[in-house]
């Protein structure tokens, strides 16, 4: 039964999820590293990009990051239900759908790694505009946002073409 999801198409997804995995594990290796290294000094500062560590005990850019740890163990389990969910869906998609997915799985398995491990997951690219900052991300967050929007292009071209 388990065999039949042994293709090439199994593996090159596979590939994808764990190169992901990999490129979001060294980025935060190096910043945490370089953190400890340098007492919290920022890695990067530009016009509009910092590179500086933050822990995100939160989901998504720091939303519902709580203090206690009851909550946070809810909330960790919750995402890896998601996570288990999605893996089901890369199971039964095809297409640019199942590599959004893959994207999706990669990033959030990443991000699921920091939170067992650290206890929060660490965030350090920010940008901004002059005062103004966008919500600080990592590796992993960025493969999640590209998932979400190749799912939702593929959701509207495919929309787009059913109606003609």
């Amino acid at each position: 039964m388990l065999f039949k999801y042994l293709t090439k198409q199994f593996y090159i997804n596979f590939t994808v999820i764990i190169s992901i995995i990999l490129v979001d594990r060294i980025s935060k290796i190096f910043v945490v590293d370089w953190n400890k290294k340098n007492e919290g000094q920022d890695l990067y500062s530009s016009e509009f990009l910092n590179i500086n560590l933050i822990w995100n005990e939160g989901i998504a850019f720091g939303l519902l990051s709580f203090d206690r740890i009851n909550l946070y163990n809810i909330l960790t389990s919750i995402i890896s239900i998601v996570i288990l969910i999605i893996f089901i869906m890369i199971l039964r998609t095809k297409g640019i759908k199942k590599y959004s997915l893959c994207m999706i799985f990669g990033g959030a398995i990443g991000n699921l790694i920091d939170r067992i491990y650290y206890r929060a997951v660490p965030d350090f690219f920010d940008f901004h505009v002059g005062n103004f900052h966008w919500f600080i991300f990592n590796v992993a967050d960025i493969f999640i946002s590209l998932g979400v929007i190749f799912m939702i292009l593929s959701e509207l071209i495919g929309n787009t073409k059913v109606r003609e």
